[in-house]
């Protein structure tokens, strides 16, 4: 079942639930997914929508940090509401120890040796991680391993 299929179906869930908070959250996915569509021009590869799919997550954490530092409980809230609709369509990521193996073999494979070779080493690995890990924990690996 694809991903269009998969948030149509809970679309129709939600409706008939009468919950109103996941209804919009997949709307808003499933505009997301539409607007990347159109502007591609061709129907979305799974890698694209995994890429959509995590974008919208990426923004819903970084709105939760904005607002825990503003004092915004209530929005903070509405977020984190948000997010656990979200890691339904979210790929399951990778743990740390998996994110540090793929660094350490990729510095082997680049032949990196310090801090110059940073930018190096993280073109080649957030291919391999791509809507797998977190880029500031790939970059946090990054640069504890360079040291």
């Amino acid at each position: 079942m694809s991903l269009n299929d998969e948030l149509t179906a809970d679309l129709k869930s939600a409706m008939k639930a009468h919950d109103k908070e996941s209804l919009g959250v997949i709307r808003l996915l499933k505009a997301a997914l539409t607007n990347e569509k159109v502007k591609v021009g061709h129907d979305l590869t799974p890698d694209e929508e995994t890429t959509v799919v995590m974008k919208e997550y990426k923004q819903r954490k970084e709105s939760i940090e904005e607002f825990k530092k503003g004092n915004r409980d209530d929005l903070v809230a509405e977020q984190e509401s948000q997010l656990k609709v979200l890691d339904k369509y979210v790929p399951e990521q990778m743990s740390q120890e998996e994110i540090n193996q793929v660094v350490k073999d990729t510095i082997a494979a680049v032949g990196a040796s310090g801090k110059a070779d940073f930018g190096k080493v993280m073109g080649a690995v957030m291919p391999k991680v791509k809507g797998k890990a977190d880029g500031s924990l790939v970059n946090q690996a990054v640069k504890e391993l360079l040291q």
